[in-house]
């Protein structure tokens, strides 16, 4: 479980991150298509600030307890009608409850068991999943309107760090490789790192591999982003931005099939 510290660092990161998008964003920006088939931009910090809102003074009394998800719907109706100013404003006085919510916390809070997206956790589980889910949706903003991020910091490790979580799920499952096979991913940057998967009656991250079936190449942003869904693979390939050496067959399939969530 991640620390504190780094939990009030990063969601604090992530609330000023969106606050600082809605502040430069143009009236076609807020109205543009974002990586969720679905949702506009103004759509995705709406969602993003609609969950916040849910979480704002609760705290889990068990892992059976779900948050007020209503609040998600009404946040929606409330916002709907407001001018882009207005909304960024309601965003804002959202994410400042938050900060007051993290400021209060203390470790044995973190501890708490707790329901979660993915399952019974404890409530620092939880957060970190928060934290992810802001790193998706930013990107899920910036990539199509061409805007800079920091694709290297604290957020960027927890993000990335969800995904491996899943590693085993996502080759075992999603990607099919087969028993007694392995392949290696290598992050090539921002975050920079080798991640091995053997198959031996079922797919788990390993510490290393001598000799892998396939070695796939990525960076650590069209990692993430493949296996949220959020880009084609194919696109991905054509533009030399994902590849890989050894078993082919295999090789194609994993980077065609990281998809694991959306």
């Amino acid at each position: 479980m991640t620390d504190l510290d780094a939990i009030r660092g990063a969601l604090g990161q992530s609330y000023a991150a969106i606050e600082n998008l809605c502040a430069g964003m143009s009236p076609a920006q807020w109205r543009a298509q974002s990586l969720c088939p679905d949702w506009t931009v103004r759509a995705v910090v709406g969602h993003l600030a609609g969950v916040e809102q849910m979480l704002a003074g609760w705290l889990p009394r068990g892992a059976d307890e779900v948050p007020p998800t209503g609040r998600v719907t009404a946040f929606a109706q409330q916002t709907a009608g407001l001018d882009d100013a207005a909304f960024a404003a309601r965003v804002a006085q959202t994410f400042d409850q938050r900060r007051a919510d993290l400021a209060a916390l203390s470790e044995d809070d973190l501890s708490r068991p707790s329901w979660t997206p993915v399952g019974p956790a404890s409530y620092g589980s939880f957060m970190a999943i928060r934290v992810f889910d802001f790193w998706v949706h930013e990107r899920d903003i910036t990539t199509p309107l061409g805007l800079p991020t920091d694709d290297g910091d604290a957020r960027a490790e927890m993000a990335l760090a969800e995904v491996e979580r899943s590693l085993g799920y996502i080759v075992g499952k999603k990607v099919g490789l087969p028993d007694g096979s392995s392949i290696v991913f290598h992050l090539t940057g921002p975050l920079r790192r080798d991640l091995y998967v053997m198959v031996d009656g079922r797919a788990k991250v390993v510490g290393h591999v001598d000799r892998p079936d396939v070695e796939l190449t990525t960076d650590s942003v069209t990692f993430v982003q493949l296996a949220c869904g959020r880009i084609d693979p194919q696109e991905q390939i054509d533009a030399a931005l994902i590849s890989w050496t050894g078993d082919d067959e295999l090789g194609s399939l994993a980077a065609r099939n990281l998809r694991y969530t959306m």
